[in-house]
């Protein structure tokens, strides 16, 4: 299931193989170690799917598995990726990279690649970067060389 939304207290709504949008919960013992946004791919358990359904309950299902890069390379390659995320995940990597152009091409096959096919890094949006400004020289290295 792909992730549409963050609601909030541990609730994010996805978006079946079927299209049809579905609220489950994050388990709090994931939060430190797992972190999923807009667009990610998660397992989740629906277990107790149809009686949630019925009693009216608005959560359906519990996240046991956040899906990484490489998982989803690997399942996209099977027969059991569904149609409707195929599109979406094309999406999701275009807006991680770049379009790259062959001048960086060119720059990229003469430096080291030593990223072992793991996925590009993200920018941390948490931190603001520092403006350093340093002070021109005022020439005070004359005056102690007496």
């Amino acid at each position: 299931m792909q992730v549409v939304d963050l609601r909030g207290s541990n609730l994010i709504e996805v978006m079946d193989s079927k299209g049809e949008k579905l609220i489950a919960i994050f388990p709090a013992k994931f939060q430190k170690s797992m972190w999923i946004r807009r667009g990610n791919f998660v397992v989740i358990d629906e277990s107790g799917r149809e009686e949630a359904v019925e009693s009216g309950r608005k959560v359906v299902g519990m996240v046991t598995q956040v899906l990484y890069h490489d998982q989803i390379r690997l399942l996209q390659k099977s027969s059991e990726w569904p149609e409707i995320f195929k599109s979406a995940s094309q999406e999701n990597e275009k807006q991680i990279l770049p379009p790259r152009t062959s001048q960086q091409d060119d720059d990229d096959d003469e430096s080291c690649s030593d990223d072992d096919g793991l996925p590009p890094l993200e920018a941390n949006t948490n931190r603001l970067n520092p403006n350093l400004y340093v002070e021109p020289d005022s020439g005070s290295d004359t005056d102690n060389s007496d």
